[in-house]
């Protein structure tokens, strides 16, 4: 079947799953997989050496005819977007199963299949106006789908977070949809280089989309309304508000910067945002105590790696097809898929231990290893993988990215000062990375339980543990056959740049998968060593290691706080902790108590600052209109008297 008809078959599959979701849980599941497997083989099918696919209309919409284009790129995020949303839909069955769940569910159901179907729906029209319809749709499916439990009133605030911060990325999409419609006399997309003159009129639209897509991405310091919303959302839409709704921003980079001329200064713009996101993302994620908030920062790290290897690739493309810039545009889009696949794994793992314990908070938990062995093996792949650690699949797009400017570092010219620099901050971040992930899985599932919830906690169910086998499988899968998958990655590459789409892959690339092939059966076989020596040796279970007390508590085991102390102590200047304490006084002091909390410093110390005094001012104005006549008459004739003496005082002239 041709990508012409399978694609089809996907939007009305998704489209039919708004009608049922609310009332036929098991038929939506069902109709959900069967469009995200329609969407995944059409994508699939173009990846694969297909021709690209493209559909119009005879009808129009809003004066429009109707405009689908499938082509390498945006087939690249279908897939993404097609596993992710089979995953979560199964995901959703089983986590929304409770009856205490049902209205939430019902709801939920219908928002979700909203969210799918607008997202593909953004990833393949080729019309400017009709993008702009399909963006506001996702952008509204997500805030309902945040505000699933809005009785909680951190819940409502970051749902009209997202909200506002959705609305100013599309006021800035729909100026740029606006000029660049008005000087080139169509709301058609594609590509529109000529190198004339018209060029020097297009390249600086591409400042709007960064401002645009950059905020949906949530590149720092637009990323704002992105803790607070993967935090609050449920676990399976924050995997994909987080690990496909992200992307659809990379996307819109990608498919404009392709598509038009590139103003002087983008590339190195976007690799600066990249690197400042990489590492004071993962300077936040560190400092967390909210296992989702500690992902939703991670999230902004690894944005921030796709923006240093797309910035590089245009600043590569702007030199004159540099072969490096072949590497690091490789290496951000295999990140793409990379990114969703672990990230959305991670917010599954979250999410079983919240609906186990009801907490998210890392210091009530602990000891959840033994209780939730599936999920906790799981959350341990998905965190080796984001750590970027052989022979998992973040290793492999990093090992790109950075091949990529280590090339670039050896060459002359401005690109190797400036990837040295980025290569430091990719390390710091990656290792950051690490201690965030030791440190979030030591708090979860090591250790004692620190609470009733985590001591009475349980295993999840076959859907939501399915859905978690299945991410997981794709993260083994790039990690021990990259060079397999290279093609799809050159398709990709070649529809953002004709010239860069060689589907030969780089030969070391084969070999890292040789490698990775080879460490993950030295582990399988190690490990079945391991169990089987103990089995033979009589396995116990006991206590887990308790210092030598002889009756531990709770309350003996690192925090949170301690764990990460001394590396989140390092980006004092940019957390800006907030410290109560009460220290214990006289011969026999009572409670003690010492609390930490980290703010979102750019949130509530820049724009809330500033909100407040236009605020002020507009109230100020606001006041001057209180209806009384002889008021306004006075208005009048002091400004009557002030433009006199504007014209006394500059007459001489």
């Amino acid at each position: 079947m041709t990508a012409g008809m399978l694609l089809p078959v996907a939007l009305l599959g998704l489209a039919t799953g708004v009608l049922t979701g609310p009332r036929w849980p098991r038929l939506w599941v069902g109709l959900m997989l069967a469009g995200s497997a329609a969407a995944a083989l059409a994508a699939a099918t173009v990846l694969a050496g297909g021709a690209d696919w493209e559909w119009r209309s005879a009808f129009p919409l809003a004066g429009e005819p109707v405009h689908l284009r499938l082509d390498g790129l945006s087939a690249f995020f279908l897939v993404l977007l097609a596993v992710i949303g089979g995953a979560g839909a199964a995901y959703a069955h089983g986590y929304w199963s409770g009856e205490e769940q049902r209205t939430i569910g019902a709801r939920g159901r219908l928002w979700w299949s909203g969210l799918v179907l607008s997202l593909a729906l953004v990833l393949v029209l080729s019309n400017g106006l009709h993008f702009l319809i399909a963006w506001e749709l996702f952008a509204v499916c997500a805030f309902f789908l945040i505000l699933l439990d809005k009785q909680r009133p951190e819940v409502r605030a970051a749902g009209w977070l997202y909200l506002a911060s959705s609305h100013a990325a599309t006021l800035a999409l729909f100026a740029f949809f606006a000029l660049l419609a008005s000087r080139t006399g169509s709301w058609e997309l594609g590509p529109m280089r000529t190198g004339g003159a018209r060029d020097a009129e297009l390249a600086p639209l591409l400042w709007l989309a960064l401002f645009g897509f950059g905020l949906k991405a949530g590149l720092f310091p637009l990323h704002v309304w992105l803790p607070s919303a993967h935090a609050s959302a449920p676990s399976h839409v924050s995997a994909m508000l987080s690990g496909v709704a992200l992307k659809i921003g990379v996307y819109g980079l990608m498919r404009f910067s392709g598509w038009l001329p590139v103003p002087t200064g983008l590339g190195w713009t976007l690799a600066g945002l990249g690197a400042v996101s990489a590492l004071l993302g993962v300077a936040f994620s560190l400092a967390q105590n909210d296992s989702k908030r500690l992902l939703a920062y991670c999230s902004v790290e690894n944005v921030g790696i796709i923006a240093v290897g797309l910035g590089f690739a245009l600043v590569a493309a702007g030199q004159g097809d540099a072969p490096w810039g072949r590497l690091v545009l490789a290496g951000a889009l295999l990140h793409v898929w990379n990114h969703g696949l672990f990230k959305s794994l991670l917010f599954f793992g979250a999410g079983s231990v919240l609906h186990a314990t009801g907490t998210r908070e890392m210091s009530r938990l602990g000891g959840l290893w033994r209780p939730m062995p599936w999920t906790a093996g799981l959350f341990a792949l998905g965190a080796a993988a984001i750590s970027g650690l052989p022979p998992l699949n973040g290793f492999v797009s990093e090992w790109l990215v950075y091949l990529g400017l280590f090339e670039s570092a050896t060459g002359r010219g401005a690109a190797a000062g400036a990837a040295v620099p980025a290569i430091i901050f990719l390390a710091v971040s990656g290792a950051l990375a690490l201690a965030t992930f030791v440190k979030a899985g030591a708090m979860i599932f090591s250790g004692a339980p620190r609470s009733p919830a985590a001591e009475h906690a349980h295993e999840s169910g076959p859907w939501m543990l399915g859905s978690m086998v299945v991410l997981a499988a794709g993260c083994v899968i790039v990690a021990l056959a990259p060079g397999a998958l290279f093609p799809a990655v050159a398709r990709a590459a070649g529809a953002w740049n004709p010239a860069w789409g060689a589907p030969a892959a780089p030969v070391p690339l084969f070999t890292l998968g040789a490698v990775n092939a080879a460490l993950a059966a030295l582990f399988v076989v190690a490990a079945a060593w391991l169990w089987r020596r103990a089995l033979g040796n009589g396995l116990r279970r006991g206590l887990t290691w308790d210092c030598g007390y002889a009756a531990p508590t709770a309350r003996m085991q690192y925090t949170s706080g301690s764990f990460a102390g001394i590396a989140a102590g390092w980006f004092f200047w940019v957390l800006r902790m907030e410290r109560k304490s009460l220290k214990p006084r006289g011969t026999f002091p009572g409670a003690a108590r010492r609390v930490e909390r980290v703010p979102e410093t750019v949130l509530e110390h820049v724009i809330g600052p500033a909100s407040e005094a236009i605020l002020r001012v507009s109230t100020a104005v606001r006041r001057l209109q209180h209806g009384h006549l002889q008021s306004y008459i006075l208005y009048l004739l002091g400004g009557v008297v002030a433009l006199g003496l504007l014209v006394l005082v500059g007459g001489a002239r």
